[in-house]
Formats: structure tokens, C-alpha cells, sequence
């Protein structure tokens, strides 16, 4: 035999009533933010973000991106350009920096000006330095020596020293 003339009315063998959902998930989504893109479970059917960060810098983008549009109507560049010439008009009436007064003036320094103080290269030859001194020996010069320490117990740290010159 063929199914019944009817079929939304139920089958003689089949429970009257109506039929119980599931309760059932969303679908994953991607998250619509750019440079997120995961995928998340919504609890809402329109939610489109995977959270509340995602929220609010799809929320800031989107007040950039309308200001952004209004800036490019003319209503929009005329309120920017009274801006400016406002913050123009600031800048004019702010109060001067007043120059530092220079009573004489600025000193030139010639090429001879050092000339009469250097010594000739004959003199310098006969300059001779001072011998190289260690470093330790330098920096712990005026250190007194502790109770009960050995004569020379600062000559270990002296044998790798670096060593400096003295002029």
C-alpha cells in the first residue's frame, strides 16, 4: 500500500503530539575581525566575534572608519579645516620665547689661534712617558692593606691586568 493521502496528519502507529528538538549548538563560526579569524562557538545567533576584545576593536575600527568617511564629504572637510585654522590661530596668539640677549659679540676662533701654544717637534722628541701602570694598581692605589695580609697580596690580580698610561 502508498503513503497516505495526507502525511502531515501521524501514522496510526506513531505517538500524537508534537516532537521534542534536541537542544543544539550553534555551528562554529570564524571571527570576523581581521587578523583573528578563529573559530569560536557563538552563543548568540548574531554574534560574529569570538570575544570581548575582538568586540571592541571591531567597535574602534568601525568609529575610525566612519570618521574617516564623514572627513571625506565636504561638511566633514570644512569642520576639519575650522580645526585647523583654529589650533593656527592658538599658535599665533601663544606668547613669544624671547631670544637670550648676546651683549658683545660671538667670539671667532682662527686656525692660528693655538699656534703660539704648541711646543715645536724638536722639544717633543725628547718627552719621554711614564712607565705603563697596571690597573689594579691604579684603581686601588690609596686602599690601605687589611690586618694580617701578606705583603704583596695584590700582585695575583696585577698579572693579567690591562694596562694603562699615564701623561
Amino acid at each position: 500500500m502508498g503513503p497516505n493521502e495526507n502525511p502531515t496528519n501521524p501514522a496510526e502507529n506513531q505517538k500524537a503530539g508534537r516532537r521534542k528538538r534536541l537542544p543544539c549548538r550553534p555551528r562554529m563560526r570564524r571571527c570576523l575581525l581581521k587578523g583573528c579569524e578563529q573559530r569560536f562557538h557563538p552563543r548568540q545567533a548574531r554574534q560574529r566575534y569570538c570575544g570581548e576584545r575582538c568586540r571592541e576593536a571591531a567597535r574602534k575600527w568601525s568609529r575610525w572608519k566612519a570618521q574617516q568617511r564623514y572627513r571625506a564629504t565636504r561638511a566633514g572637510k570644512r569642520q576639519r579645516n575650522g580645526q585647523s585654522q583654529r589650533y593656527r590661530e592658538r599658535v599665533r596668539s601663544r606668547k613669544p620665547t624671547e631670544p637670550e640677549a648676546v651683549d658683545e659679540a660671538a667670539r671667532v676662533i682662527t686656525k692660528n689661534f693655538f699656534r703660539g701654544m704648541l711646543r715645536p717637534a724638536r722639544l717633543l722628541r725628547d718627552i719621554r712617558a711614564p712607565a705603563a701602570q697596571s690597573l689594579t694598581t691604579f684603581l686601588l692605589r690609596r686602599l690601605p692593606a687589611r690586618v694580617g695580609a701578606r705583603r704583596r697580596t695584590g700582585t695575583a690580580l696585577e698579572t693579567g691586568a690591562n694596562l694603562i698610561r699615564r701623561y
